[in-house]
């Protein structure tokens, strides 16, 4: 399990390198004032023949609005169940360590969301129906928050849900749920090509961490739980 944590973390520390070295080079390479209100993004060649190529379609982009919303249910279901255990136990030690070690995740989640919301990389492409100004678009949070969420739900559903066949029926929904998000903001012309590539990025870091931290903590072993 040591070996396994260890090579968990190093993966997140070489994607979370990859992630800032990303943004450097969006910042510095290929810069033109191609986006809404003359807003400048990296990559411009690039992100510009992307967005031409996908247009904007609205559909999708509804869709990946609802799957947005079942994703973030799903981390609060992750911690109703921690609750129950808190109050069945009465005590930490008794809730599921990949539980735990999952709150601390989406903690961090919710502060990078405040955080990218804050420090603009670049802006969308366009301008939402209902705004007055164009808004912030790197990284995907959609893409980070479905990417995190999806796959720790799937490292949860391994470790806590005993029925074999129902835990791999709840992966693969969670693994198509991701899949359909991600290749969903990408073509529905809502971002550049280069925040859906950031927000990959920064959700493999996390995850990768998540994972390691899961090995660690599973040096003594618990019994699944539904």
């Amino acid at each position: 399990m040591k070996k396994k944590a260890e090579l968990c973390f190093i993966i997140a520390g070489v994607c979370a390198i990859l992630f800032v070295v990303f943004v450097i080079l969006l910042k510095t390479v290929d810069v033109q004032a191609i986006g809404p209100e003359g807003t400048s993004v990296g990559f411009a060649g690039i992100n510009g023949a992307f967005h031409d190529f996908t247009g904007w379609k609205e559909g999708l982009y509804n869709v990946t609005k609802i799957l947005g919303i079942l994703e973030i249910m799903t981390a609060l279901i992750w911690a109703v169940v921690g609750l129950i255990q808190l109050i069945k136990g009465k005590s930490l030690k008794k809730v599921h360590r990949a539980i735990l070690a999952a709150g601390g995740l989406y903690v961090i989640v919710a502060a990078l969301y405040v955080l990218f919301e804050k420090v603009i990389i670049n802006y969308r492409p366009v301008i939402m129906e209902g705004d007055e100004h164009v808004e912030a678009s790197f990284p995907s949070t959609h893409t980070m928050i479905a990417c995190v969420v999806m796959a720790s739900s799937i490292i949860l559903l391994r470790r806590i849900v005993k029925n074999k066949m129902l835990s791999m029926i709840l992966q693969i929904v969670c693994a198509v749920m991701l899949l359909v998000t991600v290749f969903g903001r990408l073509f529905c012309g809502v971002h550049w090509l280069t925040d859906i590539i950031g927000g990959i990025l920064i959700s493999a870091a996390l995850i990768s961490a998540y994972l390691g931290v899961v090995y660690i903590w599973r040096k003594k072993k618990q019994p699944r739980r539904k």
